[in-house]
């Protein structure tokens, strides 16, 4: 019985977020795909294999080619996500901005009008 895969285990591959990418526009068959990396060919296998695992890749048969399509609904979970810590994140740009006004007063004095 394979593990399941989630969203964040295909985005932590630096190979599968380029396949994401190049996909993401456009249909691509696996060939094409391989061809872009200096990989082999089974490797590119494996990694269409843990995004279509994921979620993020479908793929469609047309003749003989197999066709990789983005279906990238799933990445809405890593923005949830990420929209946790963005307001810790400004609050800390936030505190530096004050700080270094604080800074700069001290340093060169009221500016003068």
């Amino acid at each position: 019985m394979r593990a399941r895969r989630d969203v964040y285990q295909a985005i932590a591959d630096p190979t599968r977020r380029a396949i994401i990418s190049m996909i993401a526009d456009q249909p691509h068959n696996v060939n094409t795909i391989a061809e872009k990396f200096d990989v082999s060919r089974q490797a590119i296998s494996l990694h269409v294999q843990i995004l279509t695992d994921c979620g993020l890749i479908a793929i469609k048969q047309v003749g003989r080619e197999r066709f990789c399509e983005a279906q990238l609904d799933q990445l809405s979970e890593v923005s949830v996500w990420v929209d946790q810590f963005r307001q810790h994140f400004e609050n800390k740009l936030d505190a530096l901005e004050t700080y270094l006004e604080k800074l700069k007063k001290e340093r060169y004095g009221k500016p003068k009008k």
